[in-house]
C-alpha cells in the first residue's frame, strides 16, 4: 500500500473501468486514507474515521466493478451486499449484523489461504512421507531395534519409494485415508436477530467437546495427495494467529459495498415506519457509525470499516434518508452515463474486454475471431442506441448485444483447424439492423 498513491490507484483501475474519473479519484483517496491512518500515532490514530461514499448512477455503469477492484488492489476483506435483502431487527430476515459476521469469514478463509501457502512445501514433503508409510508400513518400533546396518538398508528403501513416487510411478495405485467428518450433524435454527447463525456458533463450540470422527477413505494416490497436503497445510497452520489477524484486517481495512441503498428510501407515504426501509436505515446507522458486532471469532469493531454505498436514485435522492443515515455517507459522486466512445473503450480497452473474452472462447476451437474497426464502432452504436431508446442498462447492454450476433458462430462450430473468422461492419448490421429497429422483438433480444 506504501507505493499505492491515488494517481497510481486511479492508473491500476483505469486497466479495467472506462470512464468514471470522479468515482476512482474518490475511492483512491479513501484507500490511500486507510494507509495514511496507519502511519499516525495512536492517539489521533483511533480518531481518524474513513469517509464513506455513495457512487450514484444507472445500473450498468461500473459502481460495482469499481470497489470489487478497489479490494483487489488493496488485497482487503470485500463483502458486497444488496441492501434490500436485509429486514429490521425483530422481523423474519437477515439482520445487518450479519454484514460484518460474514466479512470477518471472508476475512478469516482469505489469512488462512495466505498462511497456508506460505507451509505449502513443508505440507508437500510431510505429506509425501505420509503416502510412502501408507504405501509400504513399518513398525517404527521394531526398526528402533534393527542394527545400523539395517537402518541404513531401511533409509535406502524409503529414498528409491520417493524416487519413484516423484516420477508418478504410483499415482493409480489405490491407498486408504483417513478423512475427517463432522461429529454432529447439521443444525438449523430459525428465529430473528441473526439467529441464522446459532447452528454454526453451537457446532463450533461443540467441536472442542465432541470427539472428531474419522473415516477411512480408498482414492488414488494422485487424489490422496492432495488431500494430505490441505491436512499437513492445516496443521501448522496456527489457527488463533489466523483469527487475530482477520479481525484486525476487518477492523482496519474491510471494504462493504452496500448495493441498491436507494431501494431501502423511503416509505411511499405510508404512515409509520416501513419495516423494510426505514427500519433497516435506523439498523444499518450504528454498524456504520461504529459499533461491536459479536462474531464466531470474538467480538469486531466497525468504526474504521469503509462503507462504500450506491443505487441509481431513480424515484428519490440521497437527502431522502434518514439524516443521520446521509451524515455517514460524506462523499457523494454522481457517476456518467456511458456514451458510444466509452462502449467503444470497454469493448477493447480493458483487460478482459468483451472481445477480448469472445476472442479467447472461441481461441478453444481452434477458431481465430477479428473485429474490423468500423464493426466495433457499429456495435457501439447500436447499444448507444438501444439504450437512449429502452431500458439504458449501461454497459450490460454490450453483452446482450454480442451475444447476438455471434449466436451463429457459438453455436455452429467451426470444423477444422485454424479457422479464421473476421467480423464486420455488413455482418453486424445484418445481424442486428432489423431487430433493433424492431422495438418488440428488441424488447426481448436486444
Amino acid at each position: 500500500m506504501k507505493e499505492l498513491t491515488p494517481r497510481q490507484i486511479v492508473k491500476e483501475l483505469d486497466r479495467y473501468i472506462v470512464a468514471q474519473d470522479a468515482a476512482k479519484r474518490s475511492v483512491a483517496i479513501a484507500l490511500r486514507n486507510r494507509w495514511r491512518r496507519q502511519q499516525v500515532t495512536d492517539s489521533m490514530r483511533d480518531e481518524i474515521v474513513p469517509n464513506n461514499i455513495i457512487l450514484i448512477g444507472p445500473t450498468g455503469v461500473g459502481k460495482t466493478e469499481i470497489a470489487r477492484r478497489l479490494a483487489n488492489l488493496a488485497h482487503a476483506p470485500f463483502l458486497k451486499v444488496e441492501a434490500s435483502k436485509f429486514t429490521e431487527v425483530g422481523y423474519v430476515g437477515r439482520d445487518v449484523e450479519s454484514i460484518i459476521r460474514d466479512l470477518t469469514d471472508i476475512a478469516v478463509n482469505m489469512v488462512r489461504q495466505e498462511k497456508e501457502d506460505e507451509v505449502i512445501e513443508l505440507a508437500e514433503r510431510l505429506a509425501e512421507e505420509r503416502i510412502i508409510d501408507i504405501l509400504f508400513p513399518s513398525d517404527l518400533k521394531s526398526n528402533r531395534k534393527k542394527s545400523p546396518e539395517a537402518l541404513d538398508r531401511y533409509e535406502r528403501t524409503r529414498t528409491r519409494l520417493r524416487g519413484k513416487l516423484r516420477k508418478g510411478e504410483f499415482e493409480d495405485q489405490e491407498i486408504e485415508v483417513d478423512v475427517a467428518e463432522d461429529g454432529m450433524p447439521m443444525m438449523q435454527v430459525f428465529g430473528p436477530m441473526g439467529m441464522e447463525d446459532l447452528g454454526l456458533n453451537l457446532k463450533d463450540m461443540l467441536s472442542n467437546v465432541l470427539p472428531q470422527s474419522k473415516k477411512k477413505r480408498k482414492m488414488k494416490v494422485m487424489d490422496a495427495r492432495e488431500h494430505l497436503i490441505e491436512s499437513e497445510a492445516q496443521k501448522l497452520v496456527d489457527q488463533d494467529e489466523v483469527v487475530r489477524i482477520a479481525k484486525e484486517r476487518v477492523e482496519n481495512n474491510g471494504i462493504v459495498f452496500l448495493d441498491e441503498i436507494d431501494k431501502i428510501i423511503g416509505n411511499d407515504g405510508s404512515a409509520g415506519p416501513d419495516v423494510s426501509r426505514e427500519g433497516v436505515q435506523r439498523d444499518l446507522l450504528p454498524i456504520i457509525e461504529g459499533s461491536t458486532v459479536p462474531t464466531r471469532y470474538g467480538a469486531v469493531r466497525t468504526d474504521h470499516v469503509l462503507f462504500i454505498a450506491a443505487g441509481a436514485f431513480h424515484v428519490s435522492t440521497p437527502s431522502d434518508m434518514i439524516p443521520e443515515l446521509q451524515g455517514r455517507f460524506p462523499i457523494r459522486v454522481e457517476m456518467d452515463k456511458l456514451t458510444k466512445k466509452d462502449f467503444i473503450k470497454i469493448l477493447t480497452h480493458p483487460r478482459s474486454a468483451l472481445i477480448k473474452q469472445y476472442m479467447a472462447l472461441l481461441g478453444a476451437e481452434k477458431v481465430t475471431l477479428k473485429f474490423e474497426r468500423t464493426a466495433i464502432n457499429a456495435i457501439a452504436q447500436y447499444a448507444t442506441d438501444v439504450n437512449a431508446r429502452m431500458e439504458n442498462i449501461g454497459a450490460r447492454r454490450l453483452h446482450t448485444i454480442m451475444t447476438t450476433l455471434l449466436d451463429d458462430i457459438l453455436y455452429e462450430q467451426p470444423t477444422g483447424k485454424d479457422t479464421e473468422i473476421n467480423i464486420t461492419k455488413t455482418m453486424v448490421d445484418e445481424r442486428l439492423e432489423g431487430i433493433a429497429k424492431d422495438q418488440d422483438l428488441s424488447r426481448y433480444i436486444l
